[in-house]
This record gives C-alpha cells, structure tokens and sequence, in this order.
C-alpha cells in the first residue's frame, strides 16, 4: 500500500511521530566555543554519549545506543579512509555529514518497511582559526544544519529552542572554559526540565495554557542547580573539548573529575563530582 503517494506520506508521517516519541527520555547535547576550543557537555548513563571521531572532530549524540554506535562506526571508517587516502586536512565534519551519515539516515528513515536509526547527532569541528570553528546537527531524518559558536541537540524542538535562546542571551564573547562548562550545565538543565514539562500531564480545563506558561519561563539558577543535582545522583557528568593548543594531531581530550573540580565554581562540585 506504501507504493501510493498518500499512504506513503501517511507512513513516514507515524514514522516521524513515533521517533518523536523514542526522544522522550534523551539527555540534551551541548556544545559551544570557548576560546580554546570547542566544550562538549551531556548527562549519560551507562552508555557513553560524546566520542572522538577524528583529530579535530568530536561526536556527541542522543538516541538509541546501538543505532549510535553503528553510525558512529561508520563515520571512524569514513574518516579514517579519507585521512589515508586524502590527507587529513581533507577529513572535514561537512563531508563526513553531507557524503556520509545524512543519506543513509535520509534513506532508512524513508523506507519504512525498514527500521530507522533512532538517532540526532552532533559533529563538532575544531579548525586553525576560531571564526572557523563548526557545529554540525543531524535530524533522524536525515537532514542537517550547519552552526557556528554554539549548537545543542534535545527531545523536543521546544526544548530546543528554549536551550538556544538561553545561550544566545548568556553567552559571553570571548568565553573561557570555565564560564563555557557552567554555561553548558545551566543550558543542559534547561533542556533537561523542559523535556519534563513537555511531558507532563495537561490539566483538561486551561491546562494548554498553563503549559506554555510554564514553557515560556526559565528557571532560575537555584532550580537549575537543584535539577542538576537530582540527575547526577544516578547519571554520570560527561564533557570533552578540542583543544586548540593540545600538542599532537589529535585535539580531542575528555575532561577528567580531577579537571572538573578544579574548573567548576564550588556551588556545582557537590553534583557533578561523584
């Protein structure tokens, strides 16, 4: 039947509706500039979220773990084949995306007699220059937008516009690694809370309405701090960086508990260092 027009728009229109679905329990994907590098910031839990992909290339991603392994896979070999039969200059999170992951993401999610990848991913590119620095979205459908300073990935679009209205206002220029890391766990509550009231119940008389008042507000920073707090108990902070000034090829470092503490203002350390 999916071989009519409208049954098959009808198709990917449930498709899309039961991804949305699967999203419902994801932990957002923050990454922004700072001036060193790029900073990458999740929450996971047992699974981790953020990897490297290639020198100056960083992976973070939200979805089903196996679906994300399996592209992730996929880009390692990409990249690593391009490395050596190109140079590594030519290895660029654009190709990766555009020539690579993006068409088989567009094709599985349009054939439905097939599983699609349950997956949003997040490439980050560290370049000579800050100005030229990256940030790469991927939808799990396939399509793609390319991001400069900052870029975040979350469960609903709400949610996501809220994270990036946030770090539009509160983002200095230039930002160090401190102020970025505490920026990046303010903007992951944000989304994480919001993720909450998406999905709570509505009350039946008035209740669209104050549900988006309730999404219209940002908290304020106690309450952010409390959220934190409460998800960290049984969730694991996980953020890395590329670095501009890392000696070697490879930029990429994952920021150990130790550097944490040491770049984290004392209010945040009693969360996040378990």
């Amino acid at each position: 039947m999916y071989e009519e027009p409208y049954r098959w728009v009808e198709a990917v229109g449930n498709r899309r509706t039961y991804l949305d679905e699967q999203f419902r329990q994801g932990s957002p994907v923050v990454a922004l500039g700072y001036d060193g590098g790029l900073l990458l910031t999740t929450v996971s839990k047992g699974t981790s979220k953020l990897y490297e992909i290639y020198d100056r290339i960083a992976l973070g991603g939200m979805g089903h773990p196996a679906d994300l392994e399996k592209l992730r896979f996929s880009l390692l070999e990409m990249a690593h084949t391009e490395g050596f039969n190109r140079s590594p200059s030519d290895v660029t999170g654009s190709r990766l995306v555009k020539y690579g992951i993006a068409p088989v993401i567009k094709q599985a999610f349009e054939e439905v007699y097939k599983a699609p990848f349950i997956v949003r991913i997040l490439l980050a590119e560290l370049s000579q220059k800050p100005e030229k620095d990256t940030l790469l979205t991927i939808n799990y459908d396939g399509t793609f937008e390319e991001l400069k300073e900052y870029a975040v990935l979350a469960a609903t679009k709400q949610a996501q516009a809220r994270m990036q209205e946030y770090l539009k206002a509160q983002k200095p220029s230039p930002c160090t690694l401190e102020q970025g890391l505490v920026l990046a766990l303010r903007t992951w509550a944000i989304g994480s809370l919001a993720h909450q009231q998406d999905s709570a119940e509505v009350p039946a008389d008035g209740g669209q309405e104050t549900r988006r008042e309730a999404v219209a507000s940002i908290p304020d920073q106690a309450a952010l701090l409390a959220h934190l707090r409460e998800v960290l108990a049984d969730k694991t902070l996980e953020c890395a960086v590329l670095d501009r000034q890392q000696v070697g090829s490879s930029k990429y470092r994952a920021l150990k508990p130790a550097e944490l503490a040491r770049l984290l203002p004392g209010d945040f350390q009693t969360g996040v260092n378990r």
